[in-house]
């Protein structure tokens, strides 16, 4: 090791804050302020200590800060129905039952024993209220739900204006040769086989928005359910346009993703302002949409992120927080569409962020990014960084989940939690009961 590493880990060790029961993120509640957005990430979406974690600061944020919603990478339909659920307007028994809308893969990535814990406090965080009072929503930022967002519209025009509903079917017809599978739909236009539906998505967003006269003002159940129809149509204007540009390119569907996950925060704000005043929310989603893409390669490329434009758009208004593991295990897939496995996570690379913490020799510490006093110089060079997504591939270790990065402009505070084991899926499969076999197996050396 040589002497800047040294005096470098000595200066870390001097600034972090180590994280202990019974109530570890005091310094955290307070660095983040008045912010009116706090984006919590995640370096994998199978790991037990992120969604725990997240959880915990949500709690305070609810309780402490008056948070009144929280947005997820997941689909709008899915979640809004966990939403119902929460504020008591839904017929499911159970937040089990509540979340059993999410089916499609990574089922695990919602459907697991922490979000399951989570949902069943918002309800008694909900329940408990005066009447009257604003409860938390949970909603979902994400656009791949095209066939049940056509859905859930046609489901509220037929209650509230059949023949709107008439219209909007027809409308939507135009996806019907394709039966369930977008991506044959989204492959024949971009090869001009046949017209896109683009104008009829567009068509059937505005006709939705124009009828907030009719349908939207109500107020309380009736502007909310408005609201939740009119974001299921931008969820298919947004994702026929997605399925689309996939063809072209990963930086253009990429964008486009993280710009309606922006765009759905912000009609979300605007919602809830009508409500409350000044709402404030907090978001969950992977590091990689979380830290501002301008301080990574992936920015560097062309890339923007949900982060990025929470930042331009609110400024300090906005509170971006990242995390790290430096070993352990986590729920992850082999192959796309796979089932859930166990899998070990390797040691991180040297060199790496998760390395360098891993080196400070504490097991679990917040550190501020914004006061790093001598610590700052040598954090600022770029460095790799881990992402695990859905998939696990650790032959391709490098090449797969890391990238480079500057972590003090990505996140306004870190949090690493050394050693970390996978989420429990709700519905647990013999490849994950199983895990992997130690690296040691079978010598035990």
């Amino acid at each position: 090791m040589i002497d800047s590493d040294v005096a470098m880990l000595e200066a870390l060790r001097e600034t972090v804050h180590p994280l202990s029961d019974p109530d570890p993120h005091d310094a955290l509640i307070d660095a983040v302020g008045n912010a009116r957005l706090v984006l919590l990430g995640e370096a994998s979406h199978g790991t037990h200590e992120f969604y725990q974690e997240r959880a915990r600061i949500t709690q305070r944020l609810v309780v402490e800060k008056g948070f009144h919603a929280v947005a997820v990478e997941a689909d709008w339909p899915d979640a809004y129905r966990v939403n119902r659920f929460i504020r008591g307007k839904s017929e499911d028994r159970d937040a089990d039952t509540a979340l059993s809308g999410f089916k499609r893969f990574p089922s695990w990535m919602w459907r697991n024993t922490d979000v399951l814990d989570f949902v069943r406090w918002l309800r008694t965080h909900n329940d408990g209220l005066q009447p009257g009072a604003s409860k938390v929503g949970f909603y979902g930022l994400d656009l791949y739900s095209l066939y049940a967002s056509i859905d859930e519209v046609l489901k509220y025009l037929e209650k509230v204006d059949p023949e709107a509903a008439r219209v909007a079917r027809q409308r939507y017809r135009c996806f019907d040769d394709f039966g369930s599978t977008v991506e044959e739909y989204a492959r024949s236009a971009a090869l001009g086989v046949i017209s896109s539906c683009e104008d009829a998505v567009v068509k059937q967003l505005v006709d939705l928005l124009q009828q907030v006269g009719r349908l939207g003002r109500g107020g309380g159940d009736v502007e909310e359910e408005w609201f939740q129809a009119v974001q299921n149509a931008r969820v298919v204007k947004n994702a026929e346009e997605y399925y689309r540009t996939m063809y072209r390119g990963n930086v253009e569907s990429w964008n486009l993703r993280d710009q309606h996950m922006a765009e759905t925060v912000a009609e979300l704000l605007r919602h809830l302002d009508r409500r409350v005043g000044r709402s404030k929310v907090v978001i969950w989603e992977h590091n990689s949409h979380l830290g501002d893409a301008r301080a990574t390669e992936l920015g560097q490329r062309g890339e923007l992120n949900v982060g990025q434009l929470m930042r331009e758009r609110h400024g300090t208004d906005a509170f971006l927080l990242g995390f790290t593991t430096y070993a352990g295990t986590v729920t992850a897939a082999s192959e796309w569409g796979g089932p859930a496995e166990r899998k070990r996570v390797r040691r991180a690379l040297p060199g790496s962020y998760e390395s360098l913490f891993h080196r400070i020799g504490m097991p679990r510490f917040e550190l501020d990014l914004r006061s790093l006093g001598e610590a700052a110089g040598a954090l600022r060079e770029p460095r790799l960084e881990r992402a695990i997504g859905v998939l696990y591939l650790p032959a391709t270790e490098r090449g797969s989940h890391y990238f480079g990065a500057i972590l003090p402009w990505q996140f306004d505070s870190v949090i690493h939690l050394d050693d970390t084991r996978a989420v429990e899926p709700l519905e647990r499969m013999p490849l994950w009961e199983a895990g992997e076999p130690a690296e040691t197996y079978p010598t035990g050396l």
